[in-house]
């Protein structure tokens, strides 16, 4: 995967490492672990309790990806840093929104 996310035939999915508790709700950009797998950043407030911090990050992407949080569904990743999410939409505008806004950001850390 070159970039955190891969276009399916409905939507995006996309690779996120969480912070939770993280003093704000923020997509910091995309990093790159020794493995060579690239991550989506997203850290948030909300503390990794009941779910909250997952719905929190579900809440930042798709606010980023101008879609409704009930378009984003969580795969992979509840009780972990590492997530795997699935964003419903055109696949092709989802990716060309995700590639302006963090491709050309990725705050230094590739």
């Amino acid at each position: 995967m070159n970039e955190p996310w891969r276009t399916q035939a409905e939507g995006l999915e996309i690779a996120v490492r969480a912070t939770p508790r993280g003093g704000r709700d923020a997509i910091e950009g995309i990093r790159e672990d020794a493995a060579g797998t690239r991550w989506l950043l997203v850290r948030v407030s909300a503390p990794p309790e009941d779910g909250r911090a997952n719905q929190a990050v579900i809440r930042v992407v798709a606010r980023a990806l101008g879609v409704s949080p009930s378009a984003v569904t969580l795969l992979a990743g509840a009780g972990a840093r590492s997530k795997r999410l699935f964003v419903r939409g055109d696949p092709v505008a989802l990716a060309q929104r995700a590639v302006a806004l963090w491709r050309a950001d990725s705050g230094g850390r590739r």
